[in-house]
């Protein structure tokens, strides 16, 4: 028998489904990696979700709550996707949150993490104390705009600008500047890289680019497979998009510029590779050094 389709008259609950959920998830070994860290948690954003009740409410009051033999049969068959194929629960919600912020995304874009997310609750004010208020700033390798997006509302007077290779990405961008009724302020360009900006106009540039080195993207778990291959890997080392960044960054800053970058796990292979750069790691909540700021002055000689 199909562990993910028990005959349907022994799910009955919301509670029943929880379990079910859990146990199929936890014998299935999958991997949690996608904004969500664990089986409860993946299960409880696929059952809110297919049943349409608050994600950020106690579902307690819901628990012992009949399902509709539809919202049984659609979560049942999300869970034999998410265990068969490997697809990462975000895709098929199709919505990922950073923080406490919702966005659309499909098979076109990378899901949405990133530490920069954190780094912009309150992690630039050491170097821009008034960072808020900046009026021109950029995100480049936007993906679905979830990045970019964070930047506006944080930066409420500022024009960003937001820069992707990809189209079919940016089409997931507009749906997410869209809801969020930011037309005026966010503009979108494609094109690689930084090329799109405008020369020494941006106070501040933020970036993920893919940082995945070749050997690592053969050995990712399934569920990275899902997500596009341009937004994962930078050539045999992981570091092709960075070289190219650091070396373009100071044409488009403003002398008193600053630009923060996101390198996952190749801080040590960074450092090594430009050993004259003074980075400056920025804090997170769960240590490491994976997010970097340079100044414009230093990026002129990189």
């Amino acid at each position: 028998m199909n562990p993910s389709a028990p005959p349907t008259d022994t799910l009955k609950t919301v509670l029943d489904l929880w379990r079910h959920g859990i146990s199929t998830l936890n014998r299935a070994e999958v991997f949690f990696g996608h904004g969500l860290a664990n089986a409860q948690d993946e299960v409880r954003h696929l059952l809110l979700h297919t049943l349409a009740l608050p994600r950020d409410e106690d579902p307690s009051p819901w628990l012992s709550a009949r399902v509709l033999p539809e919202e049984r049969a659609l979560f049942l068959e999300r869970l034999h996707q998410r265990v068969h194929q490997r697809i990462p629960v975000p895709y098929l919600t199709q919505e990922a949150w950073l923080g406490d912020l919702p966005f659309y995304c499909d098979e076109r874009v990378l899901i949405p993490r990133s530490f920069i997310a954190e780094i912009l609750e309150d992690g630039l004010a050491p170097l821009l104390p008034d960072w808020p208020s900046l009026d021109r700033v950029a995100d480049v390798c936007t993906g679905g705009g979830s990045l970019a997006i964070l930047l506006a509302l944080k930066c409420p007077d500022a024009r960003v600008d937001a820069t992707d290779l990809s189209a079919d990405a940016l089409a997931v961008a507009t749906i997410n500047r869209a809801h969020y009724g930011l037309e005026e302020r966010l503009q979108f360009f494609q094109g690689d890289l930084l090329s799109p900006l405008e020369p020494h106009a941006y106070s501040l540039i933020i970036t993920n680019p893919p940082y995945v080195d070749h050997a690592a993207m053969q050995s990712l778990p399934p569920e990275y497979h899902c997500e596009p291959t341009l937004a994962l890997e930078s050539g045999m080392d992981g570091l092709d998009h960075v070289r190219r960044i650091l070396h373009q960054a100071a044409r488009y800053l403003t002398p008193d510029g600053w630009l923060v970058v996101e390198v996952g796990h190749q801080a040590e292979r960074l450092e090594r590779a430009f050993p004259t750069l003074p980075f400056i790691w920025l804090d997170l909540a769960s240590g490491g050094q994976h997010v970097f700021a340079l100044p414009c002055e230093a990026l002129k000689v990189a």
